[in-house]
């Protein structure tokens, strides 16, 4: 039980350390978008200054890939006239494949 209780604080220090950090770059997120759900269009911003050579990348929930935009602009927005009603995931890729920010949107028809 002492064992226990030692884990236990030191767990506590642990994660009020990390609470505690200020944002990294990496925790601020590059893309917002709107609305959600969406119905006719959707529209990513890409808040700070992103790199030009970064991937834009929209997946529906079987893992097809829909939609890619190669050297991404400031704003894009989607015309989801010919999606079906469901989840999408997008995905912004650096040069190197690697994934900067995911996440996921859904389409109400």
């Amino acid at each position: 039980m002492k064992v226990f209780y030692t884990l236990s604080i030191l767990l506590f220090i642990s994660f009020r350390g990390l609470a505690q950090s200020a944002p990294q770059e990496s925790d601020i997120p590059v893309i917002r978008f709107y609305p959600n759900p969406a119905v006719t269009q959707i529209t990513f911003d890409f808040v700070r200054s992103a790199d030009r050579n970064y991937t834009f990348q929209v997946y529906n929930f079987l893992g097809k890939k829909v939609f890619e935009q190669k050297s991404i602009n400031p704003r894009t927005t989607i015309d989801l006239s010919q999606y079906f009603r469901g989840i999408y995931i997008f995905q912004l890729r650096d040069k190197t494949g690697r994934i900067v920010q995911s996440g996921r949107f859904q389409v109400a028809k």
